[in-house]
C-alpha cells in the first residue's frame, strides 16, 4: 500500500511542480532567471521542513502517510526538499562533515553529470 501511495502522491507532486514553476515563470514576463524552479525548490524546502517536523513532534501522521507526502508529493514536487531535509538531519545529528560533503558532492557532480549526459548525448 506505501509504494501505491507515494506513486500516487508522485504524480500530483509532478503536477504542481508544473502549475507552479510555470505560472511563476509565466508571471515573470520572460524573465532569464529560472525563478519558477526555484520557488518550486525553496516552497518544497519550506514544507518539508514543515511536515517533517510536525510528524516527528506531534506524530499527528501516519507513517505510510508520511510517504505520501514527505516522499511521494514532495518528491514529485521537488527533490531538493529531500535533499535539503536529508542534509539538515545531518546537522542535527553533528555530522557536519557528512553535510557538507553530501552539500558540495550533489551540487558539484550533479552538474559535472548534466554536463556529461550532454556530450553524450552529442556523440549519438
Amino acid at each position: 500500500m506505501t509504494h501505491f501511495l507515494v506513486f500516487l502522491g508522485a504524480g500530483i507532486g509532478g503536477v504542481l511542480r508544473f502549475l507552479t514553476a510555470t505560472a511563476v515563470q509565466k508571471a515573470c514576463n520572460g524573465w532569464v532567471f529560472p525563478l519558477g524552479t526555484f520557488v518550486v525548490n525553496i516552497s518544497g524546502c519550506l514544507v518539508i521542513g514543515f511536515l517533517a517536523q510536525l510528524a516527528e513532534s506531534k506524530s499527528i501522521v501516519a507513517p505510510e502517510y508520511r510517504a505520501f507526502l514527505l516522499i511521494g508529493v514532495l518528491g514529485g514536487y521537488t527533490t531538493f526538499s529531500s535533499f535539503g531535509y536529508e542534509t539538515m538531519q545531518l546537522i542535527k545529528s553533528g555530522e557536519i562533515l557528512y553535510a557538507v560533503s553530501n552539500s558540495v558532492l550533489q551540487v558539484v557532480i550533479g552538474l559535472l553529470f548534466v554536463w556529461l549526459g550532454m556530450i553524450l548525448a552529442r556523440l549519438l
